[in-house]
């Protein structure tokens, strides 16, 4: 009795395939073959120091900024 062949579909789905591709092109600004021809390995070094960055403030949070730090002139 033989073992089963891996399924690496499972694998391939869990990859944010789509996001690091749009962060590679769009942040770091590298050719869509640039993108292809790098590893795993220097695509996650690369994007490394934008992986901690938070989304966008919420609007009611942008409201209390502005209200308790007003553009002055």
């Amino acid at each position: 009795m033989s073992a089963a062949a891996p399924d690496h579909r499972s694998d391939a789905a869990a990859f944010p395939w789509n996001e690091m591709f749009a962060a590679a092109v769009c942040v770091l600004r590298l050719t869509p073959d640039a993108v292809w021809r790098a590893t795993p390995r220097e695509l996650a070094l690369a994007l490394g120091p934008f992986a901690g960055l938070a989304a966008p403030p919420s609007r009611a949070r942008l409201d209390d900024l502005m209200q308790r730090f007003p553009d002055t002139r």
